[in-house]
């Protein structure tokens, strides 16, 4: 074949979803579902499929330059309560050691309603601790039953050696351990202790799985090591996987959203990843994926994880009467209820169809609408039926159904009902995008997009029965997801490396923020990133005391070859002028370096009718055509970098708000080379300028970049 490809696998409950993907144009070339293989295990499933598209592709092992996959195992091992006991040795010294003891002792976790993450629990005086009592201790922790031990010490972030210690004699007894340092930088005791414990009682069978699907991969003998979705959004390898578990839960929910930021190059949107029982949503900024802190069991983690809201409105979800009225949609499908859709029969099966009603389980009320008939056979009424009939689904879409069977099952709940099939097809489709526009102002304003540049996107084999309405309702742009029903697994195929570190610090110095930017570096480049593909972003929480650094990478070279065909100038115009809302005459090229080019947009608003205001709005754009920023009152400035010192910090200047207590300096990001430089989360022009001048070190006098500041 000759040609490089990336390979995306997905195992999910039912199916295991894999796609051949050209590494060169992104195309996906080849796409398979096969049923996922429980009793043989995930990775028999994945060694099948991996064989089957390379057999049918022509593909050699050598033309496989990036193999990952997602799983949703971990998530649903907490789910399901499927987790090893975790034992606990709790650490600390002097007068912390009271609260050391209590916060080290998180207890038994719920999972779910009865299921329980087991914990036992012993505390050490760490200023007289010896191997030996730390012996005994693992072995009266094994006696209660632990299978994993967690080692946690107040302030181990700053000096790990006692956990470490205990990680060590762990091992030698065969026995899987982590250390709460491991987990996260931040000093909160109990946090961190409750994530590791998290992780630890996932480490058993995640280690399985991971030690038998590289293994899989090795049998392919595809050389380019196997990665894993992370529930970030990036990737990172086996060994990591081995020790930090706890970052593959959520990772189905990331990959869909990473595959619709990576094939469909959305600015700020939000994605919808609709099944058949639920919808995932989550949000778009600025071409980032919105992150937060994830919860099990209701409490807290330090674990960093998509903010993804999930509703149970998808294309299956069923239609509630009660009282000969429509009261609701869901939370029941017809998957749960283990019922066909009416609106993917052949032409005629639903003649003379009768509305009856069911409870899809015992416990359900009998108030989910189905229609039967003659042939006693039952159909579910679903919301992918509404929409079918409403006239939102695409003709060829993967949730189009056939017009005859939708109309004939509508029809008999509209008889029922005393109206026609479409205004009980309207009812519906209102109820659900009642909750789901509750839902996505929620995040717009959380997140402080602006309606006019937002983009709705569709994913997931039922997006377009959702999101197209919602759409129109909300007087947004939509658009679905190139093959979206596939698009978690191209978000795994296209992934990037992606880490986090966090530290507790209070005003950090240049040298804080120098330091924490080299280590996690490293860090990536240890999880299989390219160094010159590597990416940092500094954040600094004041009013945490958090020093934070995102660092996001490629597994191999991701920049296109230099020499592809740049869009010209007009087109960059008409995709800016689109993303502002603006018209072509009115939105102007204002500069260009390295691969971004800056368009400015003036937009004239009528306020109560008399007098109007000129707002200028800016976009930076790439030479694909991905807009990266869109701002309304934001200014730019070209420099070189020999006039940083000069020009750049005088524009700094005019657009920091100066008051009595202090000085709030703008957001700024900086464009140069290939590179986009988010400062916005700097707290200071010392700090601003500290980090710039550690990007631009190599950069030479003559070079020039773009600086882009916003209040």
């Amino acid at each position: 074949m000759g040609k490089k490809v990336r390979i995306g696998i997905d195992v999910g409950g039912t199916f295991t979803d894999a796609v051949v993907i050209d590494n060169d144009t992104y195309e996906v070339i080849a796409k398979k579902k096969i049923p996922t293989t429980h009793e043989a295990g995930v990775a028999a499933g994945v060694v099948a499929i991996i064989s089957q598209l390379m057999e049918e592709q022509g593909i050699c092992p050598d033309d496989v330059i990036f193999i990952a996959h997602g799983t949703t195992q971990a998530t649903n091992a907490l789910l399901e309560g499927d987790v090893a006991s975790v034992g606990v040795i709790g650490m600390g010294s002097g007068i912390d050691s009271r609260s050391a003891k209590s916060e080290t002792n998180v207890g038994d976790i719920e999972l779910a309603p009865g299921k329980f993450l087991k914990a036992s629990h012993l505390f050490l005086d760490s200023k007289k601790m010896d191997e030996r009592q730390v012996e005994t201790a693992i072995q009266e922790l094994k006696g209660q039953g632990a299978d994993v031990i967690v080692a946690s010490e107040a302030y181990s972030v700053d000096d790990p050696s006692n956990e470490l210690l205990v990680q060590g004699i762990a091992q030698e007894q065969k026995l899987y351990c982590t250390g709460g340092h491991e987990i996260s930088q931040l000093y909160g005791l109990k946090m961190r202790t409750r994530t590791a414990v998290v992780n630890a009682s996932l480490i058993p069978k995640m280690m399985e799985t991971a030690n038998m699907t590289e293994q899989a991969v090795i049998d392919t003998k595809i050389k380019s090591g196997l990665m894993i979705m992370r529930c970030d959004g990036g990737v990172m390898s086996i060994d990591e996987v081995r020790k930090r578990p706890i970052l593959t839960m959520l990772s189905g929910l990331a990959a869909g959203v990473a595959g619709a930021l990576m094939y469909e190059k959305v600015s700020d949107g939000i994605f919808f990843e609709a099944g058949g029982t639920s919808v995932d949503i989550s949000v778009i900024k600025n071409g980032k994926v919105m992150i937060k802190y994830a919860q099990v069991g209701g409490h807290k983690t330090y674990l960093q994880s998509l903010d993804v809201r999930t509703l149970g409105v998808a294309g299956g979800s069923m239609v509630r009467i009660r009282d000969g009225k429509i009261m609701d949609v869901g939370p029941r499908s017809a998957h749960i209820a283990g019922m066909e859709y009416e609106c993917f029969q052949k032409e005629g099966a639903l003649s003379h169809a009768q509305v009856e009603f069911i409870s899809p389980r015992e416990d359900d009320p009998k108030e989910y609408a189905v229609v039967k008939v003659q042939e006693k056979k039952e159909y579910s009424l679903t919301l992918a039926g509404a929409a079918n009939l409403l006239g939102y689904v695409p003709e060829g879409d993967y949730a189009r159904g056939c017009d005859e069977c939708t109309a004939a099952a509508w029809d008999a709940l509209g008889n029922y009902l005393g109206c026609s099939g479409v205004e009980a097809a309207k009812q519906v489709m209102d109820l659900a995008l009642n909750k789901l526009e509750t839902v996505v102002e929620e995040l717009m304003a959380e997140y402080g997009l602006d309606r006019k540049f937002v983009t709705l996107v569709g994913g997931g084999g039922s997006g377009s029965v959702i999101v197209n309405a919602l759409a129109q309702r909300m007087s947004v742009k939509w658009k679905m997801a190139k093959n979206a029903p596939y698009i978690s697994t191209i978000g795994v195929a296209l992934a990037m490396v992606r880490e986090q570190m966090e530290r507790t610090i209070a005003n950090p110095t240049d040298e804080d923020i120098k330091k924490l930017r080299l280590d996690i570096i490293e860090k990536i480049v240890k999880s299989g990133a390219k160094e010159e593909t590597v990416d940092v972003m500094i954040e600094v929480d004041a009013q945490k005391n958090i020093l934070r650094a995102i660092a996001t990478g490629a597994t191999e070279l991701r920049q296109k070859d230099l020499a592809t065909v740049e869009l010209g100038r007009e087109r960059l115009q008409e995709i800016c002028a689109d993303a502002l809302a603006a018209s072509c005459e009115n939105t102007h090229f204002a500069s260009s370096c390295g691969r971004w080019s800056v368009y400015e947009a003036v937009i004239i608003k009528k306020r109560l009718g008399l007098f109007s205001q000129k707002i200028k709005s800016l976009a930076v754009i790439d030479r694909e055509g991905v807009v990266r920023l869109k701002k309304e009152k934001a200014v730019y400035l070209k420099f070189k970098k020999s006039q940083k010192r000069g020009v750049f910090n005088e524009f700094l200047d005019e657009n920091t708000t100066f008051s009595d207590a202090n000085a709030t300096i703008p957001k700024v990001f900086v464009f140069y080379r290939e590179k986009m430089l988010d400062l916005t989360g700097m707290q200071s022009s010392e700090q601003l300028n500290s980090i710039l001048d550690v990007e631009i070190e190599s950069l030479n006098d003559e070079e020039e970049m773009i600086a882009v500041a916003y209040k």
